[in-house]
């Protein structure tokens, strides 16, 4: 597996061992999904301003949002054997991270955290539209941080 990383942020520095456990989410949901991990990610960790412009871009919303997926596979690719495939990009407001741990009350690890297993998800191909479609989501988040220890209060 490679992570492709890009702080393109100064709002904060970030502690050594974050990418380890980075590492870790992104193996742990690509095992949950029951696929190897012979993929490749791109992580960009960016600040308020140019993730408002990417969600406004691509999303058509003008406003700062935590993180955006942008997948690079479809279902079916997934069925096909490639040596390393690119599974797509992270982009993470780290300005925005650090605010939403403060409002949940645990560390802005655990909060990157929480955003690269939401996004890996959107990666895999889930989403949250629907009801049903963010309890399933949701459930597969709290499995993944569950079995890595990452919870709330880290």
């Amino acid at each position: 597996m490679e992570i492709i990383f890009d702080d393109r942020q100064e709002f904060k520095k970030l502690e050594e061992g974050i990418m380890d456990n980075i590492e870790s989410v992104i193996k742990e949901c690509l095992d949950y999904e029951g696929y190897s991990d012979d993929y490749e990610v791109s992580l960009s960790f960016v600040t308020n301003n140019e993730i408002k412009k990417l969600n406004n871009n691509f999303r058509g919303i003008d406003k700062v949002t935590d993180v955006l997926s942008f997948p690079m596979m479809t279902e079916d690719d997934f069925d096909i054997e490639y040596e390393e495939e690119s599974l797509g990009d992270i982009v993470i407001s780290i300005e925005r991270a650090s605010e939403q741990a403060d409002e949940y009350g645990h560390s802005l690890e655990r909060e990157i955290c929480f955003l690269v297993c939401h996004s890996m998800f959107h990666l895999l191909g889930y989403d949250h539209m629907e009801e049903d479609e963010a309890k399933d989501m949701h459930a597969r988040e709290e499995a993944v941080l569950g079995k890595l220890s990452i919870t709330r209060d880290k």
